[in-house]
């Protein structure tokens, strides 16, 4: 912001850039957003950007959501822990675990969240849909569907909840078939 607060300024900062190699780097970065142009002149944009941080509470600029350590925690229980399973009193066996890697998982859970796009409660939700439908669909078909859910690290770094997420949104809801204990299959 300093450099750029210079350029709109009109000050010569090629000879500090020529200096610095951090700031020649920072330069760069202000050329490569569309801040400043060739001829190390503010661009309209740039401006816009300078006057918005100026504007602008220091409250708001910097406020960053704290994400909640027991919101993982319960995502982390939520998730399978193998692809073997009981469901309607029908056991479906499997060869995997599901769950890897935790404090990737953490990492990126935390990183999904500060994006802002989604909330913990999203991405709950999403998974116990998509759990809840594989094992319908296990039951259904009379094969394991559980075997085919990726393991915790992809399922997040391949932002799979997104369509289970756009499903609940749009008002579908998970249908938990009542389980019977001691009941016979006719």
């Amino acid at each position: 912001m300093y450099l750029l607060s210079l350029i709109n300024q009109e000050i010569d900062v090629k000879s500090l850039c020529q200096d610095s190699p951090k700031l020649g780097i920072l330069y760069q970065g202000l050329y490569r957003k569309g801040l400043v142009n060739e001829n190390q002149t503010i661009t309209s944009r740039g401006k816009e950007f300078l006057e918005y941080i100026e504007e602008a509470q220091p409250e708001q600029v910097f406020v960053k959501k704290k994400v909640d350590v027991s919101d993982f925690d319960e995502w982390w229980k939520t998730y399978p822990g193998t692809d073997t399973f009981t469901y309607m009193n029908k056991s479906f066996s499997g060869t995997r675990s599901l769950r890897v890697k935790k404090e990737d998982c953490k990492a990126k859970f935390k990183k999904i969240l500060e994006e802002g796009e989604y909330t913990a409660s999203d991405l709950i939700e999403a998974l116990k849909f998509e759990v809840e439908q594989k094992k319908q669909n296990s039951v259904k078909e009379k094969t394991n569907k559980l075997t085919f859910m990726q393991n915790s690290l992809t399922y997040l770094n391949q932002r799979t909840f997104e369509p289970f997420i756009e499903l609940i949104k749009s008002g579908v809801k998970i249908k938990e078939t009542p389980q019977v204990a001691g009941g016979t299959d006719i």
